[in-house]
């Protein structure tokens, strides 16, 4: 199979990149890094999570983050809202696409959003029913599917259930997440395969976290099975607190670098993404998970 001429990056960093985060973050630093991404060239941003503050105090305040961010026509600006409450809260902010999230291991539906994977899909239902009547797309998660930090390898067959479901449910597209980073190519081939049997690989997306420095790699494997959608994280942002030592999600600036060499075409400006990154990461008080900002700050 022949590798894309054309890749969509979903730049996650402002969600599931600052979710995790211990410091408080502001409203004004939310809107400067969202804006700088548009800025350079990112064609799908995730700005924020309709959540209750209780459970993720990092994202309160995203419908006052939506309303000052400065929206550019060809960006989508996308929330998660894993909800019917949570939904309503995105559409009163004026959220034309939302995500829902389930998982592959049913260990890590319990600990994460406390029920099992069928329960979790009966929950979306009603916001399948609401996002149609207002014709808001939605896209798909599935969390887990190269491993799970309680029932060690999931089986390929059980991704492939759960994402056929959320497609099937009116899932635009779904997101197939290395959530603790442990994937490797060999597998990562192999879960595609398998579930590019029940969705069509056009509607499959890679999301892989770097925990174990394999998501470049399994992002080029993706590329072999004409996977053409790739979530990243700006700065290589992110983690998961139910995951003990997961690391952040591969980094935007590395996955730019690794599709220009490659000569796939992506329309995002490198400097000014790593300039965003170095923007965030200064808020932060961190260095910058990206390899190729880190070489280029260095020279």
């Amino acid at each position: 199979m022949s590798l894309p001429r054309h890749v969509r990056l979903i730049e996650v960093g402002p969600r599931d990149g600052l979710q995790n985060e211990a410091q408080p973050i502001s409203v004004d630093d939310k809107v400067q890094l969202v804006d700088a991404l548009s800025a350079a060239g990112l064609g799908y941003i995730e700005v924020g999570s309709f959540v209750s503050p209780k459970w993720v105090p990092q994202m309160a305040g995203s419908a006052e983050v939506f309303a000052r961010i400065q929206r550019t026509p060809d960006v989508v600006y996308g929330a998660l809202a894993p909800n019917l409450r949570g939904f309503e809260d995105a559409l009163a902010a004026g959220v034309k696409e939302v995500a829902v999230f389930a998982a592959a291991s049913e260990s890590f539906s319990q600990r994460n959003i406390n029920c099992s994977i069928s329960e979790s899909l009966e929950r979306f239902a009603p916001i399948m029913d609401a996002a149609k009547q207002h014709g808001v797309s939605v896209r798909g998660y599935v969390s887990c599917v190269l491993g799970c930090p309680y029932e060690g390898e999931v089986a390929p067959e059980q991704v492939a259930l759960v994402a056929r479901e959320l497609y099937a449910m009116g899932c635009y597209e779904v997101s197939l997440g290395d959530t603790i980073g442990t994937g490797t190519a060999g597998a990562t081939r192999k879960m595609f395969e398998v579930v590019g049997t029940h969705v069509p690989r056009e509607k499959l997306a890679g999301h892989f976290h770097d925990t174990y420095g394999q998501a470049l790699a399994n992002v080029y494997a993706s590329l072999l099975e004409g996977i053409a959608v790739f979530d990243s994280s700006i700065a290589g942002l992110g983690g998961c607190p139910y995951a003990k030592g997961a690391s952040g999600n591969v980094a935007t600036e590395d996955v730019l670098y690794l599709l220009n060499g490659l000569g796939i075409h992506t329309g995002i400006d490198m400097e000014r993404l790593i300039e965003a990154g170095r923007q965030i990461c200064t808020v932060l008080g961190r260095p910058t998970g990206s390899r190729v900002a880190r070489a280029r700050n260095a020279s």
